[in-house]
């Protein structure tokens, strides 16, 4: 039994050194290790508040760059409606100005062809009446050869007119 149960003064040795390698410890080593373990434990706080700033900066700058991007594509967008805009303008403008111009070249064209023929039939009228006149002097020529058969037509005439 001896073997199991310690003696007093083993005890009281084995307590003694004990306390004495505490106080060694803490006199030379404790210190420094404390301090050591504390400046790494300091050291790994800092790195990982300054990944949790990075964290939060690479959150806050793709954020940025979504806005960024959004309002790029959002002008993007505006210019290519405005471009469509001006396009569809201008392609109406045109159609537009064109069907003006085909109007006035058509009303140009008509009044022209009306003046034309209006001239036309007032040549074929003065023609006419030119063809009249030389085909009624023939035939009064051939027959009114005579003065007596002039006198006599000279005043059925005037009888006629005044009847009228």
């Amino acid at each position: 039994m001896n073997l199991v149960t310690p003696d007093i003064g083993q005890m009281f040795w084995a307590t003694l050194i004990f306390l004495l390698l505490l106080v060694l410890l803490k006199k030379f080593a404790w210190k420094p290790i404390m301090s050591a373990i504390k400046a790494r434990e300091e050291k790994i706080k800092g790195a990982l508040e300054s990944a949790e700033e990075m964290k939060l900066e690479m959150e806050k700058l793709k954020a940025d760059n979504e806005e960024i991007l959004k309002e790029a594509r959002n002008e993007r967008n505006k210019l290519l409606s405005e471009a469509r805009e001006v396009k569809e303008k201008m392609i109406t403008d045109a159609k537009t100005m064109a069907n003006d111009e085909a109007k006035k070249i058509t009303e140009t064209a008509r009044l022209n062809i009306q003046s034309e023929k209006d001239a036309a039939i007032s040549d074929l009228k003065k023609q006419v009446a030119l063809l009249s006149v030389d085909i009624a002097e023939k035939i009064l020529q051939m027959e009114l050869k005579e003065s007596k058969e002039q006198k006599q037509l000279i005043d059925k005439y005037i009888d006629e007119i005044s009847i009228n």
